[in-house]
């Protein structure tokens, strides 16, 4: 289910729109009816559809708008739970990938470089990926083959856990690598 706002001059109202039409949202002539259990009960006329599914205390659903509209029987609010829940499945199960930044300078000191590729790692550990970065300040700018060297040497520091995803490259003041978790 979508919102969309309805602004007014002193508030803002959602309103819910239905990915589908139910019952007496339905505005066309004539329908393709499938029953509850699937079956195929023909091409008919809307009121019609609307009165079997009004004895069969069902809902009529429009699940296609094709020539003519396919609509179904089907308890909805039923329907409408069972989507919600797998929806709510399907998101505990997915793994969010973020991107981590790294920042390292041109000038920076071995030791410094060993404690952030151990925070690298922990990172590639964790399935996430890491962008490793260095700004060039003043006249650092001039040498980009130092920064390319210590990208290439924190590269060879996290080489067992993490592939290259993007080669170090420049862009403005900055030089950007991004490394992924390596599949085992």
């Amino acid at each position: 289910m979508h919102l969309r706002p309805l602004f007014f001059i002193w508030r803002c109202v959602y309103i819910a729109i239905l990915e589908q039409q139910i019952n007496e949202q339905i505005r066309d002539s004539e329908v393709r009816l499938i029953g509850e259990d699937g079956e195929q009960l023909g091409i008919m006329d809307v009121r019609e559809a609307q009165r079997l599914a009004d004895e069969k205390e069902l809902d009529l659903v429009k699940v296609s708008s094709n020539v003519p509209p396919t609509c179904k029987l089907m308890n909805y609010s039923k329907y409408r739970y069972d989507m919600m829940k797998r929806e709510k499945e399907q998101r505990k199960n997915q793994k969010v990938i973020e991107l981590k930044e790294i920042r390292l300078s041109a000038t920076i000191d071995k030791r410094d470089m060993e404690i952030r590729a151990k925070q690298c790692v922990k990172f590639l550990q964790n399935g996430d990926k890491a962008k490793v970065s260095i700004r060039f300040r003043g006249r650092q700018i001039a040498h980009g083959d130092i920064g390319l060297e210590v990208m290439n040497t924190f590269y060879a520091m996290v080489e067992e856990a993490a592939s290259m995803e993007r080669e170090p490259k420049m862009e403005g003041r900055n030089m950007f690598m991004v490394l992924a978790p390596k599949n085992n």
